[in-house]
């Protein structure tokens, strides 16, 4: 991977996150409506903000994973992110992940976000599988994944250790040929 890759759809510019966006990640990671569901604690500082940003860049340059922020076009506030992470070469297999501000919520952002990284995992990653977890009562996070062409595969049980207790996830995934087919 060279030149970081960047993705416009309708309403939505999906770049690099730059440590100059910090404040926007710090606005809504530290709410906890956010991170309700998330493996981190709701951030008490930018400085967690900046060490996440340089997290997933470092993952790009190693070829471990993507991060986009999400915003939408014309501006330059991020709105959320979205990505992959576990990403399993030799299995052509990845995780994908995603959040976003709750002035942004049920507003069909992250469903045109996340049809964009599907479509970018598999032509231009090759991917075969794409898996996303969720806790159990994500209502929202499922909606959103049975809406992108996810299938729910089943319940895993004490799955993640999550902020200091066992967590079950759900796991959905999509295949490639699936994707092909919801495309036609």
């Amino acid at each position: 991977m060279n030149t970081f890759p960047v993705i416009y759809t309708e309403r939505l510019t999906l770049r690099q996150l730059r440590p100059e966006d910090s404040m926007d990640l710090f606005h809504y990671f530290s709410r906890d409506e956010v991170t309700e569901f998330y493996d981190l604690e709701s951030f008490t500082s930018i400085k967690q903000a900046t060490d996440l940003i340089d997290s997933w860049n470092k993952r790009y340059e190693t070829e471990q994973g993507i991060r986009w922020a999400i915003s939408l076009k014309n501006e330059e506030r991020v709105i959320g992110t979205c990505g992959y992470h576990n990403w399993a070469k030799e299995h052509s297999k990845a995780e994908i992940g995603y959040e976003l501000t709750p002035e942004y919520w049920r507003q069909g952002i992250m469903t045109e976000a996340i049809a964009a990284i599907l479509q970018y995992g598999f032509q231009s990653l090759q991917l075969n599988r794409i898996e996303a977890f969720i806790d159990p009562a994500n209502i929202s996070s499922r909606k959103l994944l049975l809406k992108a062409g996810l299938a729910e595969e089943g319940l895993l049980r004490d799955c993640f250790f999550e902020k200091g207790q066992f967590v079950d996830a759900v796991i959905f995934s999509i295949l490639s040929r699936e994707a092909v087919n919801r495309r036609h």
